[in-house]
């Protein structure tokens, strides 16, 4: 590693360049993997399917996401971050647009395993990639700026899909969504500045399983891989549901009008931004807890009857989830980097138990949906958000890594 770059400060033309480049490639990632879900109620009557097998459209795609983020954050280490990320965002937008092309309901859900797996290169990297590459004064604020590109992302795959599919069809829906994604391929590839701090792990499987281990079995990690898997499974199961409510009674909204709901994402985004702001001044310990609470809020004003005060708890939720998720995603390769090694690798096991607990519980919301209506559905929601609460809790109490001699570290690592 160079000792004379000390990482992109906030303000430098290579700042902007890489989070504009990290924006873009977030809003892709996220956009393909979710621009199915508002089209579940549609894909269920086109290919005569129940709410939860319709639903597998999304989990297939965040299980193979889960699977190659594996196998992602082992070859990052090696091969290096750039050449990962830009594979992943240009292959999973030529699989976007395939899908479009889907015959029938096995091929749909074969290609968006295979979006999954492909995916998988971006999301395992852009963390570790952003802790290697900018100054350590603006770690917290460009996890939150990645983040918030990710939640624009997953509200312009919705919005665009749920528009798309009124007008023409849910084909065409899922292949504009696919040209979004190849056109932030084009800008991640001219924009992204390439690697100056990454320095390549032995590639030997030893070594390798060895850092492995060790970020699986240090404790402070551990607990943040439970928070994504918890948090990421409430969230999932409660928007998969959200279609199929507001299409029946007593809202009837169709397809567009029902995908509107995702218009709440941008507060998503500042929630991001703003909580990774909060942490370079108060610390990630401080963060976690209330953003996890402010999710649980939100998810109980759901229960509401009115359709303006779902709307409003939703936004609650989606703001108090990317909180905690920005702050969250942004701690572990802290936390690796300053103790056990392996940034790439923890990242990727926190991402994995992340898109797990999506694939899982999301899949299961059609089931609590079709079993107990909206209350089940907040029900398992509420529960697995108040596990993410006492893991967060229960970090508040463990060590903190972070060196005296590092001042523009926040003190809760």
């Amino acid at each position: 590693m160079s000792a004379a770059f000390e990482g992109h400060r906030l303000g430098d033309p290579s700042y902007r360049r890489i989070s504009v480049a990290l924006f873009a490639a977030g809003l892709a990632t996220f956009a393909l993997l979710y621009s199915l879900q508002p089209l579940l109620p549609e894909l269920a009557r086109r290919f005569d399917l129940s709410a939860g097998q319709s639903a597998l459209s999304i989990s297939v795609a965040t299980l193979g996401l889960g699977a190659g983020l594996l196998v992602a954050g082992l070859v990052s280490e090696v091969v290096g971050r750039t050449r990962l990320m830009h594979l992943s965002v240009g292959l999973s937008s030529l699989v976007g647009l395939l899908c479009a092309l889907a015959p029938t309901w096995p091929v749909l859900l074969t290609l968006r395993g295979i979006e999954g797996v492909v995916l998988a290169g971006l999301p395992a990297v852009a963390m570790a990639y952003l802790r290697e590459e900018v100054h350590p004064s603006s770690h917290a604020r460009a996890a939150g700026l990645y983040v918030a590109g990710t939640a624009l992302g997953g509200m312009t795959g919705r919005l665009v899909a749920a528009g798309l599919a009124d007008l023409a069809g849910w084909r065409w829906a899922v292949a504009g969504v696919g040209a979004i994604g190849v056109t932030c391929a084009a800008l991640t590839l001219v924009l992204l500045p390439r690697s100056r701090n990454f320095v390549a792990a032995p590639a030997s499987p030893r070594h390798l399983g060895a850092t492995t281990v060790r970020v699986l079995r240090e404790p402070t990690l551990v607990a943040l891989y439970g928070i994504a898997l918890t948090l990421m499974g409430a969230f999932v199961a409660v928007y998969n549901a959200t279609g199929f409510r507001l299409e029946s009674a007593p809202y009837h909204l169709s397809i567009a009008a029902a995908g509107l709901v995702f218009a709440v994402y941008p507060i998503g985004s500042v929630a991001a931004w703003y909580a990774g702001r909060l942490a370079e001044r108060h610390g990630r310990r401080a963060v976690v807890p209330w953003a996890c609470a402010v999710a649980i809020v939100g998810i109980a004003l759901t229960l509401a009857g009115p359709l303006w005060l779902v709307v409003a708890g939703l936004a609650v939720m989606t703001a108090g989830f990317f909180a905690a998720h920005g702050v969250a995603s942004g701690w572990v390769p802290a936390r690796a980097q300053l103790g056990v090694g392996g940034v790439g690798q923890a990242t990727s096991l926190y991402l994995f138990a992340y898109y797990l607990g999506s694939s899982i519980f999301g899949g299961l919301a059609g089931t609590a949906w079709a079993s107990g209506g909206w209350p089940m559905v907040a029900g398992m929601a509420v529960a697995l958000v108040l596990v993410a609460l006492l893991l967060a809790l229960a970090l508040r109490r463990t060590p903190s890594l972070a060196p005296p001699t590092e001042p523009d570290v926040p003190p809760a690592y």
